[in-house]
Order: C-alpha cells, then structure tokens, then sequence
C-alpha cells in the first residue's frame, strides 16, 4: 500500500510563508488593539456624566463654529461619522445644526456663569443669510441681558464677517483681512467637450430662464440667464449691505467701492488691508492672538494655569443643554415641524435628502396623530423630482381635508420644486432673503451611438411596437424628441396650475411670475409667490393661530433611528468629544475646479423621477 507523503515546500515557499504568517498575525493584532481601544473608550465614555464639563464662574462661551449651518444634518451611519472624525477625515464638509446654535445661545443667555460669547468663526463656512440672521437675532437677545459679545478672527469671510457685525466689537488680527467680495455666480459648461466626445445631448425645457440645463447646450451663460442672476444677486448683496451697514453704523457705500476708490484708500493704507479694514471701520481693533486672550481675560479672568482666560466651547456646552434624544413628548395640542432640505428625489431617501415617499410619510404621521392641530413645514431645497414634489404637495392637501392648517416656511432656498411643495399651503413665510421661484422644468437625455461608432461600437435590434426606446447607445427619434417635449410643457402646465389655484392668480399672472426666473423673499412676496415675511418662529405662531390652538408645544417630527443606531451615536457622540479638535476646512482651501465640476456631474446621477422631468434650480444652490 502506496502511502501519499505530505508535499515538502521549497525553501522560498517555506520563506514566503512564514513572512505572510508574521504579517498577518501582525494584521490582527492591530486590528484587536484597536477594536478593543475603540470598545474600552466607548465603556469610559458611557460611565461619564455631563457634569464633567466645568465652567468657572465667571467664563466665556466660545462660538466656535466648524461648517455649514443647516437646519437638518445629512444622514450618516454613527459608526461612519464617528470614525470620520476621529481620523481627521475632511472629505465631507461638517454641518452645525442651527437649532443647536440657538439652543446654546439661548441657554448661555440665562447661564450666570457665562459673562460673554466670543465668535471665533475661522472655520465657519456659511448657511445662508437667513440662517445667520436668526443667530444674530439670538445674539442680540443674549447682549439685551447685559453681557457681551466679541468677534475674533485672522481673516472674515463675507459669511463669517455678516455674523461678527452682531458682536459688540470685532476683532482682527494685524495680517488679517476681511474679504467683502459680494456674489458671485460662474458656472462649468459642457458643451464643446460632449462634441469632443461625440456625445448627442437633448434638452426639453419650458421657461425662458430656466437655465439649470444651459451648461449642456452653452460653452457660456445666455444673456437671459446673465440678467436674472444678476437682478437677484444684486438684491441679496443690497440686503447684506444693509444689515451689516446698520449694525456697525456706517453707509452701505462703506462696503461697495468702486475698483478706483478702493485702490486709492488701500494705497493711503500702505497696501496692508488689515489696515485698511480698520480705517474703514469694518473692524474695532487690529489685536494679536495672545493681546486677545488678555483682553478676554479681564472680562471672564484666568483659568488657574493662567494659561487662558475661563472658557467653554460650542460643543462642550451643547452637551451640556442638549435635551436627551426619545424624551416623551408632553401631553396637549401641538405644532408639527417638519424638516424638508436638500433635493428631492423619488422614493425613500434618509435626512438631508426629501424622498417624496419618506417626507409624505411624515407629513402622514402629523396627519394621523391626534395631537398635532397644525403643521409648519421648514422647505430648505432647490427642487428637484416633479413627480416627488407632487407628491409631498398632495399629502398637503390630505392635511388640510383634515382640518389641519400647514404653513410653509422658507429657509436659504426654497425653489422650483421646493416652492412646488410650498404651493398649496395656508400660508408661505419667507425671510427677505430667502432664494425661491425657478417656477419651470427641463428634461434631460444623452446618448452614445456617436461615441461608440467612433470605437468601432454598433447597436441595432428590433421591437414589438413603435414605443420610443430609451437606449443610450442608439439616438432620439424625432417623434420620441416631440413627446418628450410635449410631455415635459404638461407638467410646466400642472405646475402653473397649482401655482394659479393657491395663489389665486390667472394662469397668465402665473406664467409671468414663473418661466424658472429667481427671486428673493422680498420681491416674492410683492408677486404674490409668498404671503409675509418672517421666521420659523413667526410660521409656527401663524399655524396654531390657523388652528385656533392657544397652549401648544412644537413636536419635530422625522426619520428615526433604530434603538441600536440611536445606542451608538450617544456613545459615539461621547466618545468623539474627547477628540474634539476644530475642523482644518478653511474656507480658503483650494478646491480645484475639476472636484467642483464632478460634484456637478455626479448630482446628476442621483436624478431619477420617473417621467425624467425635474424642477430644479441649479443656480439656487450657490
């Protein structure tokens, strides 16, 4: 009997084994010392209380904003986020909740032990000037109590420099500046590189500004689209200036110089525009770092090490004020709030998106429970899906069979579809600086049959019917090209409709308001688009007057998380603060415009109503 001997390895593959065998229990060493890391920090984390955060008596809350402001953060695994940021990752922009900010502005007012706030906004990198408006608001509230507020920072932006204006002094650091460039909008156009690579594009719009597809069939901005976005640009910056102006007690010339005059007052400045931002009074004082801490100092005084002055930041108070996540809601009539932000799109999407299946179910929620009287919903959106909008908007109509009033309430943006969904509230709020309008739609189709015969690629076949096909790799029928078309002016027509029929305009007013042109708040609401101006507060009083409801309490209703994901964050969420860090996203950071250009391409992947008709404002989103 023959008996198999085991295969005797070579010398090399006896080497090379026992390389891959110290490597790969190295492997996993690692990755246990770090699992375990993660798991013993987490079990720390969760036995700590939020009495753990001191605040001398005398201290100084530190605004130290990293981000975006937004009124509802983008959905992200707790997992994901928390590794994210204990890695550094910066690949996704962070975002500052606003009511968070408010919150923490609000209870700081009533804190004893806070004596200031101290904006230090450095990586503060905007949200829009309704946004900003309504912590400054707070702000003022919070100096209206007797205490102070100071600006700090190298250099401001035109965002961070509108939310420093509300501090009772700015501060600016001596080789700093503040940059006052207005708005802006530049577009990519694709036209000439899709003939480049043989690319067939066809566009089926309605509207005479509605210029989102302009970049597909333009090497340029048309002269239609350039009066538009200027005429709306121009009542923004105008809104800014005055605000800014107003609070710091100068002329809104102050802050639009001609090109000459600007040269002159910067050469009398020695070309130093830290200077030169003084002498123009946008700033108080110009102060180095360590001539801040002493100036914070005599206010709130020195910690023990006399290393700095008595501080707490952002995120450390907020953990402090933050109501727990799943406290029962009280008993008794109540305002829904219903966040609606980012594009929308079909189906079920997760927070910072609107699907037009998951925002209707919410709005179903607010419906079917018996102790919301009236509902406010907050739209921060450029559009997107017609069919999601439409959607969403009918589920307002069942809302209001119910004898449930709903106010729409307009944030940074609330165009195109974002006022389709607007359209057949009670009421539509706005702030004057809210972007809205863009009342058009477009379709969009490509196909390759070009690129690919340039390859030596053929596609040919057969069908059952005289159906258009919808085949990339083959061309557009004239006839497909006419339905398409026609079908996208019948839902322009039901957009006209519903604008019509709730804003009680003729179909000709309509029109005249609508073909994709922007507005801003103000102008919205002198066309009749809009009904007042004001906050979310402002909305929510207006819907329970509409209710007839006098004691109520709001309820926001949303996606929830599971017991497990809502386990994690909480953990997580405490374990991340002792890494906490502010961002390194500087708002000066170069972004090359190939990055900004497939962030364009890539949204358009995202895209999928199912008749291929969008009112979207791409120029909403600047």
């Amino acid at each position: 009997m023959t008996v198999n001997q085991p295969t005797k390895r070579s010398a090399i593959g006896r080497v090379f084994s026992a390389f891959w065998s110290t490597l790969n229990f190295t492997r996993k060493l690692i990755l246990n010392i770090l699992f375990f890391a993660i798991i013993a920090a987490i079990i720390v984390a969760a036995g700590q209380d939020k009495g753990t955060v001191n605040i001398a008596q005398k201290s100084a809350l530190v605004l130290n904003l990293s981000g975006v402001i937004v009124e509802q953060k983008q959905a992200v695994d707790p997992v994901d986020a928390f590794m994210a940021e204990s890695l550094a990752d910066d690949s996704t922009p962070q975002e500052i909740l606003l009511a968070d900010v408010l919150n923490v502005i609000n209870n700081a007012e009533h804190d004893q032990r806070i004596q200031a706030i101290v904006l230090d906004l450095k990586y503060l990198a905007g949200g829009g000037l309704n946004k900003l408006e309504a912590i400054g608001k707070q702000l003022d509230s919070f100096k209206q109590a007797g205490k102070q507020v100071i600006a700090i920072g190298d250099y401001y932006t035109k965002s961070q420099y509108f939310l420093a204006s509300y501090a009772n002094e700015v501060l600016l650091h001596p080789m700093g500046f503040v940059q006052l460039d207005g708005f802006s909008m530049y577009n990519t156009y694709f036209k000439s590189a899709l003939e480049k690579l043989k690319v067939s594009t066809y566009i089926f719009r309605v509207g005479s500004y509605k210029s989102a597809v302009e970049p597909f069939m333009r090497n340029d901005m048309s002269d239609e689209a350039k009066i538009a976005n200027q005429a709306w640009l121009d009542q923004l910056w105008k809104l800014y200036k005055e605000g800014v102006a107003e609070r710091r007690g100068l002329p809104t010339e102050a802050f639009d110089e001609k090109m000459a005059d600007f040269e002159t007052k910067f050469a009398a400045a020695n070309y130093d525009m830290a200077q030169y931002s003084l002498e123009n009074n946008w700033v108080d004082q110009l102060v180095t770092r360590e001539e801040i801490d002493q100036k914070l100092a005599e206010i709130v005084g020195w910690t023990d090490n006399k290393r700095s002055y008595n501080k707490v930041s952002f995120k450390d108070y907020l953990s402090l004020v933050k109501p727990a996540q799943g406290f029962v809601q009280p008993a008794g009539d109540k305002v829904a709030i219903i966040v609606a932000k980012g594009t929308i799109l079909d189906g079920h999407k997760k927070a910072g998106e609107i699907g037009g299946d998951s925002t209707a179910k919410l709005l179903e929620r607010a419906r079917l429970d018996d102790s919301v009287k009236a509902v406010v919903l907050r739209i921060d959106s450029p559009g997107g899906s017609a069919f999601a909008s439409e959607v969403i908007r009918r589920e307002i109509d069942l809302l209001q069979q119910a004898n449930k009033p709903v106010v729409a309430s307009m944030s940074s943006v609330a165009a195109s579809g974002g006022y389709w969904i607007a359209a057949s509230a009670n009421e539509i709020w706005a702030h004057p600086s809210t972007v809205t309008g863009s009342i058009g739609v477009f379709g969009l189709y490509m196909t390759l049959e070009n690129s690919l015969k340039h390859i030596g690629v053929q596609a040919d076949g057969v069908s059952t019917t005289e159906w258009p096909v919808l085949n990339p790799a083959i061309p557009l029928e004239k006839s497909s090209q006419h339905i398409l078309q026609k079908g996208t002016e019948r839902v322009y027509q039901r957009f006209l409709h519903i604008v019509s029929k709730h804003r009680d305009m003729t179909l000709s007013e309509a029109d005249q308001v609508a073909q994709g042109r922007i507005w801003i708040g103000t102008q919205a609401q002198q066309l009749g688009l809009v009904d007042k101006l004001g906050d979310l507060d402002d909305a929510i009083a207006s819907a329970a007057k509409l209710a007839g409801v006098e004691n109520f309490k709001t309820k926001v209703i949303e996606a929830e998380l599971t017991p497990q994901q809502q386990l994690m964050k909480e953990l997580l969420g405490q374990v991340s603060a002792w890494f906490e860090q502010p961002s390194d996203q500087s708002p000066y950071k170069f972004q090359p415009e190939l990055v900004k250009t497939l962030k364009e391409l890539k949204h358009l992947s995202q895209w999928n109503d199912p008749n291929g008709v969008y009112a979207f404002c791409e120029h909403c989103r600047f």
